[in-house]
């Protein structure tokens, strides 16, 4: 058991530096050819922090463990929202920008309300659906880079640094990759070993210590975020790497390899993920976002009531 619980840190660790290597080897080489900084933020950064993610539901879903694939992607929105979001709002609460969530959350309710039509009325993810999952998400990307790219001054604001040699930034992109996918195969397989030893479900790990570990590049970026003074970003990076964890996580993995939605418990008789997982995963959503935009603000109501929420999931997914 000791193991496979010291090479699951290992994991963790690895998809976490690798993560960090690829984001900076990106934005390195994204510079060096003048690419606007909003852009390399809204894509290169943000689809970096959701490699873990990307990588670990695409293992297991290629080893045949569609509920590791599952459980990660709901489990990582989860929190994103009810942890790492609502400590941004519980720690400082205030004014954002409405004007600019409107998209964003636009597009993770229709991706939602695809995903979760499909999961209640088939019970079943096939490869069309991970293919509309990423046509979503190109339009989304292209839309979020048009915008970028209408920014007012954009170069003015990117960040004046030294060029690294482009040896160096190639070696560290594709040294992050290289580490996320051993990273993501050992969290993967270790995980699925504890959760054996353990008798929990592999969807339990998944939708809870795995989906922490992989969220760890966003609570990261929020914690930096409240540091710097700017809230209202951690919340914006938050609702971007959620849209990306249903359709770029998602996508991915089911249209390498279709699975059936995993039925690891029961709750009053009906599948738990359909009952409890997809039901907090959309209302932790609208708990956060909908106020932002009608009020233009966030209290730190919200944020104590999503972290109750998160904690209050935590535990029944343990006791079920």
């Amino acid at each position: 058991m000791l193991i496979p619980v010291l090479l699951f840190i290992v994991g963790l660790v690895l998809l976490i530096k690798g993560g960090d290597w690829f984001v900076d080897g990106a934005t390195d080489i994204a510079r060096r050819f003048h690419i606007p900084e909003i852009i390399v933020g809204a894509t290169v950064v943000s689809i970096g922090t959701t490699l873990p993610e990307v990588m670990v539901s695409a293992t297991g879903a290629l080893n045949g463990q569609g509920a590791m694939a599952y459980g990660n992607a709901i489990g990582s929105i989860i929190c994103n929202t009810a942890l790492i979001a609502a400590i941004t709002i519980t720690v400082k609460p205030g004014p954002v920008n409405a004007k600019a969530l409107k998209m964003p959350v636009i597009f993770f309710f229709l991706s939602a309300a695809i995903y979760c039509l499909t999961a209640y009325t088939t019970g079943y993810f096939s490869r069309p659906l991970g293919i509309v999952m990423l046509a979503i998400f190109v339009v989304y990307m292209y839309l979020t880079i048009r915008a970028g790219f209408k920014e007012p001054n954009a170069e003015e604001h990117a960040e004046e640094t030294e060029d690294e040699p482009l040896w160096k930034a190639l070696l560290l992109l594709i040294g992050g990759a290289a580490v996320i996918a051993v990273g993501a195969n050992l969290l993967v397989n270790n995980g699925t070993l504890i959760a054996q030893a353990l008798g929990v479900p592999e969807s339990v790990i998944a939708l809870t210590f795995v989906a922490l570990g992989t969220s760890l590049p966003e609570l990261v970026t929020a914690i930096t975020s409240l540091v710097k003074g700017h809230g209202s970003l951690s919340l914006g990076n938050v609702i971007g790497a959620n849209i990306f964890n249903l359709v770029l996580v998602s996508g991915v993995s089911v249209t390498l390899a279709p699975f059936e939605v995993p039925v690891a418990s029961t709750l009053f008789g009906h599948n738990a993920s359909l009952v409890l997982d997809i039901p907090v995963m959309l209302s932790v959503m609208a708990i956060m976002t909908l106020p932002a935009i009608f009020r233009k603000k966030l209290s730190r109501a919200q944020g104590i009531l999503l972290l109750c929420i998160y904690a209050a999931f935590c535990i029944i997914q343990f006791t079920m």
